[in-house]
């Protein structure tokens, strides 16, 4: 069963523009070290703290109990008057549905307000001569954690937590109480500890109805599930998961990121889920990652089998969850030229369905392979044989390429020759004077929702044809499979993805061959 998080608080979806207003998270990295570096040039002794001072712990802690979370409550809350929420605070509750990375998401003015309030403890530790290391760092440590988990936009406090300590409830906040403080705007101000607003009369009243209510949220079943695993070493950073500004632009793969990752990017583990969609607020969509790294064309070994067999449980898991196992193959643009269009490579089921398609269309398809005409022959119906063609050269423009296209047979192509592949992964750009089209792909509708990450290379608002076709099959409600060499209707299939608002994606206006 794959891993994922439950009891989502806020239903709403993430866009592109979240991420990107949310890719500032280093100014208060930097802003803070700054201020530690010019702390450790002016005041003496800072740099040589012992490991540990009990005075000093306990002086943080009542410390932070009394100024700083009274201060912080009362400028949280006047942040909230509309004149400083309209200029300032505003912008930090851009973010309806939150994510750790919000919770340092500030204007500079801000930044700056909350570096002075939690300066108070360690200022008091340094004046006092009870400072420590574990007290500094600790302190810091909570504050980050703290305003992460407040921030997750699901709820990961336990129950038992407060059964056995009630008066937790009034020194510790939990994400649901927070998430309040987004949605309803004027109530929960207090930074970690609820005691202020339970005094001052603002805390929500649905506050505890909120945290129960989501500990026992069951878990989402999906309608179409989309399978994924990671394909280069440095794939992992463009995962949701990981660092949302990454995965928000088409994946490019970077030499210090392969390095990083290495010992990372061959991890086992169980199947988990990386990203949830809805389509028109009912279809409920997910995509699961197998916990394997392996290279598209890797085709035999150990990490093949240990992929496949993760693979094969990851279905099985969809199908009792109730999500149907399609094939995702979908390709319907065809040439409209009296060229003919070359098929290359390995020839597979979806290769096999668009080489008799375009016949059918009234558009010729070569192929240098004799095998391979022969077996599109035998499946072409008569009146259309004059449209397959075995070729004797390479002089055609358009190539639709399959799997396992050798750098060679590029070679061979003539200037300004367009590659269209039709399988997962296109392949590698080795020619300056050709054009290579990405692989099948469609522009999504707006009612596609929650998408904030790029799928592999493709741009944002994009996604393969593979995931369009099972968005499509479990629109329809089509209770058919294309495993194995079965394949559904193109017609069918691509009428449907029209009238469902999936626009083909096409090439610039200078390269384009349709």
């Amino acid at each position: 069963m794959p891993k994922e998080i439950i009891g989502s608080l806020v239903d709403k979806g993430i866009d592109f523009d979240q991420v990107d207003r949310e890719s500032n998270w280093d100014d208060q990295i930097i802003l803070n070290g700054l201020l530690f570096y010019l702390a450790n040039m002016i005041i003496p002794g800072v740099s040589h703290l012992p490991l540990w001072r009990l005075d000093g712990v306990i002086l943080t802690v009542l410390l932070h109990m009394g100024p700083v979370e009274f201060l912080y409550y009362w400028f949280h809350r006047a942040l909230h008057h509309h004149y400083l929420y309209s200029r300032y605070h505003s912008y930090h509750h851009s973010s309806i549905a939150t994510e750790p990375i919000t919770s340092v998401i500030h204007p500079f003015a801000e930044e700056v307000a909350y570096f002075l309030l939690f300066l108070i403890p360690l200022t008091a530790m340094v004046l006092t001569e009870t400072g420590s290391l574990v007290a500094a760092f600790g302190y810091v440590t909570y504050i980050d954690l703290m305003n992460n988990m407040g921030h997750c936009n699901f709820e990961l406090v336990p129950k038992w937590v407060f059964s056995a300590f009630p008066p937790l409830k009034y020194f510790m906040y939990t994400p649901s109480y927070h998430s309040l403080n987004h949605t309803q705007v004027r109530t929960n101000y207090c930074l970690f500890m609820p005691i202020y607003d339970y005094i001052y009369g603002t805390m929500d009243k649905s506050s505890d109805e909120l945290y129960e209510t989501s500990l026992r949220r069951q878990e989402e079943s999906p309608d179409v599930v989309h399978l994924t695993h990671l394909t280069t070493t440095d794939s992992i950073y463009h995962l949701p998961l990981g660092f949302a500004y990454l995965a928000s632009k088409p994946h490019t793969s970077k030499w210090y990121l392969r390095m990083a990752m290495w010992p990372v990017t061959c991890f086992c583990g169980r199947t988990f889920v990386s990203e949830r969609n809805v389509f028109n607020d009912k279809l409920k969509l997910q995509s699961w990652v197998v916990p394997r790294y392996t290279m598209h064309y890797v085709s035999k070994g150990t990490q093949k089998a240990d992929l496949n067999k993760l693979i094969e449980d990851a279905i099985l898991e969809a199908d009792t969850k109730g999500a149907k196992v399609v094939s995702l193959g979908l390709l319907n643009q065809h040439s409209k030229r009296n060229n003919p269009t070359l098929l290359t490579g390995k020839l597979s089921k979806v290769g096999h369905a668009i080489a008799l398609a375009l016949c059918q269309k009234g558009v010729q398809v070569a192929t240098m392979n004799e095998d391979v005409y022969n077996k599109l022959k035998q499946s072409l119906d008569s009146k259309f044989g004059n449209n397959l063609l075995l070729a004797q050269n390479y002089d055609q423009k358009i190539w639709l390429v399959g799997e396992g296209l050798s750098q060679r047979e590029q070679f061979k192509a003539r200037k300004g020759t367009l590659f269209i592949p039709y399988s997962e992964f296109p392949p590698k750009k080795v020619r300056l004077d050709c054009y290579y089209h990405i692989t099948p792909a469609m522009v999504a509708p707006k009612s596609l929702g929650n998408l904030n990450s790029c799928e592999n290379w493709l741009p944002r608002g994009v996604i393969s044809a593979w995931r369009v076709a099972g968005i499509i099959h479990g629109l329809e409600g089509w209770n058919v499979d294309e495993c194995g060499e079965s394949m559904f209707s193109m017609d069918n299939v691509w009428e449907a993805t029209l009238r469902h608002g999936f626009r083909p994606f096409s090439l610039p206006k200078h390269i384009s061959a349709y």
